[in-house]
């Protein structure tokens, strides 16, 4: 189980789970967000998976994206 590109699937997370990402104290993703990264990519995302320090980068500079 691995994390797909932040770029496959941030645009399509729900307002409430980019604010979950967003807010979070911790790298790792909750339940509800990796239960919609799977709803996106098709892809499982393990309990042990956390976003690299680009990743989050990358999800502050995109946060207003819906495209």
């Amino acid at each position: 189980m691995t994390l797909p590109p932040i770029d496959d699937w941030w645009s399509e997370l729900s307002p409430d789970a980019r604010q979950s990402v967003l807010d979070s104290d911790s790298h790792r993703l909750d339940e509800t967000v990796r239960e919609e990264i799977r709803e996106i990519t098709g892809a499982v995302v393990g309990m042990v998976e956390q976003l690299s320090a680009e990743d989050l980068a990358y999800a502050r500079a995109h946060t207003g994206s819906k495209d």
